[in-house]
C-alpha cells in the first residue's frame, strides 16, 4: 500500500519521472516553434512588415508556447481520463450488472457532450478576449515605441484614455469567459451528482435484495469517486487544450501569411565584376492601383556616381527598395552587371549593397556591435578605422564608455548627426561593391556635412553608387 501511495500524486515517482522525460521534448518543440515564427518573420516582404503592429506581433510569438501545452494535456491527462472510464464500465459491468455499467456510460456520453458544447461556445468568447488583449499590447507597445511624440504633443491624456477603453473592453470580454466557465462547471457537477445518485441507488436496491453485499457497496462508492476524479477534469482539460488551440489561432495565421518576393528556383548568387546597374521600362506600383514608376529607364556605368533629385513623392526611395529587390516589379528588369536581380538570391543581392538610409536605425546595443553589423566578423581595428573614415571615431572617444556607449531603443540617445555617421561606418565595413545613399547627409550640420562629404567620396571612389537628394551640396561631385 505504501509503495502504490509513492506512485500516485503529484511528487510521485510516475509523476516526477513523467515531467523529467516530458522537459526535452517540451525544450525541442519550443525551440523548433519559436525559430520558425522568427525565421518566417523575418522572411516576410517589406509589404507585411510595413503593416504589422509590432505589440500585436509579440503577442502573437508568446502564445506559441501554447502548443506544448496542447501536445501535454492529450498525452497525460485526456487520454488517461477515457482509459480509466473504460476500465471502470467493465470492471463494473463484471462485478456488479450490465445496468451500472450502461449507466456509467451514459454519464461519461452526457458529461461529455455538454462539456464539448459548452466549452465550444466559450472557445469563441475566449477568441473574443483574445482580440482584445491583442489591441492593448499594440497600444502600449506602439505609445512606448513613439513616447517622445505622444509627449511633445502633450497628449498623455488622450493616450492613457484610448489605453483606458481598450482594458474596458478586454475586461468585459474577460467577464463572460469567467461567467460561462462558472455555468460551465455547475452543469457538469449536475450531471455527476445525478450520475451518483442513481448509480448508487442501483446497487443500494441490489444490497436490499441481498444480491450484493453491504461491503461491495463501499468498494463500489469508494472507486466511482476514483472514476469521476478524472472524469471532473474532462471539462477542464477539453477547455484547456481548445484554450491552447484558440492561443495558436494567430501564430498559425502568421505562419499561414506568404512571402511575396521569393527566389526562383535554382536562383545563382549575383557575381559583381563592374557594378553596371541598369532599369529598363520599369513599371511598378505598390498598391496595384496608384503607379510609383512609370517605365523609369536609366543606366549607372561602371564605377560612375549618379544621383536621383525629385520633389517628395517621385518615387526616389521606391528605386533603392526595388534595386534591394523589397518588391517585385510588376514589368520592365532591373539588371546588376546583366544579371537580373529576379533570377539571383536575394542573400547575394544585398551582400553586394550597401545602404546610408534617410533615417538610420540603430539596435539598444553598444556602438561597436552597431558597426559590425556591416561585418560581424571584422576586428576592432576594422570598426575604428571605418569610424574614422565616418567622422564618428572622435566623438565616440569622447563619451565615457567610448565604444562600449549604449545607444538605446533605435539609437534615441545618439544625435541624428550621430546617428547617422554610425550608419555610415557600418557601410563603410560592409565594403560593398554598388552603395546607395538616401539623404545620407540630410541630418548633418553644413560643417559635418563638409567634412563627411570627403569620406563619402572615399567610399564611392571605385564603387558604382546611386544617390538620393534635394540638396545640391550633396550631389556636387556626382557624375550624373
Amino acid at each position: 500500500y505504501a509503495f502504490l501511495k509513492m506512485l500516485q500524486g503529484q511528487g510521485s515517482l510516475l509523476t516526477v519521472m513523467q515531467n523529467v522525460l516530458w522537459v526535452p521534448v517540451e525544450q525541442y518543440s519550443d525551440r523548433m516553434m519559436s525559430m520558425m515564427a522568427f525565421e518566417h518573420l523575418l522572411n516576410l516582404s517589406m509589404s507585411f512588415h510595413t503593416k504589422k503592429k509590432t505589440g500585436e506581433v509579440l503577442r502573437i510569438l508568446d502564445r506559441g508556447s501554447a502548443i506544448n501545452n496542447f501536445f501535454q494535456y492529450l498525452l497525460f491527462n485526456l487520454l488517461p481520463v477515457f482509459i480509466d472510464i473504460f476500465v471502470a464500465m467493465i470492471y463494473m459491468t463484471r462485478t456488479f450488472s450490465p445496468a451500472i455499467g450502461i449507466a456509467l456510460f451514459v454519464v461519461m456520453v452526457a458529461y461529455t457532450w455538454t462539456s464539448v458544447q459548452l466549452t465550444t461556445w466559450r472557445t469563441g468568447l475566449r477568441r473574443a478576449m483574445n482580440n482584445k488583449d491583442s489591441i492593448c499590447r499594440a497600444i502600449s507597445a506602439d505609445v512606448l515605441m513613439n513616447w517622445e511624440t505622444v509627449k511633445c504633443y502633450s497628449n498623455e491624456g488622450y493616450e492613457a484614455e484610448r489605453f483606458r477603453s481598450a482594458l474596458q473592453d478586454y475586461q468585459k470580454a474577460e467577464f463572460k469567459v469567467i461567467g460561462s466557465l462558472n455555468m460551465l462547471n455547475m452543469v457538469q457537477n449536475l450531471i455527476l451528482a445525478f450520475g451518483t445518485l442513481f448509480t448508487i441507488m442501483l446497487v443500494a436496491g441490489s444490497v436490499v435484495r441481498g444480491e450484493t453485499t453491504s461491503s461491495q457497496f463501499v468498494v463500489f462508492v469508494t472507486y466511482l469517486q476514483q472514476v469521476y476524479q478524472p472524469l471532473s477534469m474532462l471539462g477542464t482539460l477539453y477547455r484547456v487544450v481548445q484554450q491552447n488551440l484558440v492561443d495558436t489561432d494567430k501564430l498559425m495565421t502568421l505562419l499561414e501569411e506568404k512571402t511575396e518576393v521569393k527566389d526562383v528556383p535554382g536562383a545563382k548568387d549575383l557575381v559583381v565584376t563592374d557594378g553596371v546597374i541598369e532599369f529598363q521600362d520599369v513599371r511598378f506600383s505598390y498598391d496595384g492601383k496608384v503607379e510609383a514608376l512609370k517605365g523609369l529607364s536609366f543606366k549607372i556605368d561602371r564605377h560612375s556616381s549618379v544621383a536621383l533629385v525629385g520633389e517628395s513623392g517621385a518615387g526616389k526611395s521606391s528605386v533603392l527598395r526595388l534595386l534591394y529587390r523589397f518588391y517585385d516589379i510588376q514589368s520592365g528588369r532591373i539588371l546588376i552587371d546583366g544579371q537580373d536581380i529576379r533570377n539571383v538570391t536575394q542573400r547575394s543581392l544585398r551582400r553586394a549593397i550597401g545602404v546610408v538610409p534617410q533615417e538610420p536605425s540603430l539596435f539598444n546595443n553598444d556602438i561597436r556591435t552597431n558597426i559590425l553589423y556591416g561585418d560581424t566578423k571584422a576586428s576592432d581595428e576594422a570598426v575604428e578605422a571605418a569610424a574614422l573614415a565616418a567622422q564618428i571615431h572622435d566623438r565616440i572617444l569622447s563619451f565615457p564608455e567610448g565604444y562600449g556607449t549604449v545607444v538605446g531603443e533605435r539609437g534615441v540617445r545618439l544625435s541624428g548627426g550621430e546617428k547617422q555617421r554610425v550608419a555610415i561606418a557600418r557601410t563603410i565595413l560592409k565594403n560593398p561593391p554598388v552603395l546607395l545613399l538616401d539623404e545620407a547627409t540630410s541630418a548633418l550640420d553644413s560643417q559635418t556635412e563638409r567634412q563627411l562629404q570627403s569620406a563619402l567620396n572615399n567610399l564611392m571612389h571605385g564603387r558604382s553608387s546611386l544617390t538620393i537628394a534635394h540638396r545640391l551640396s550633396t550631389i556636387i561631385n556626382c557624375d550624373n
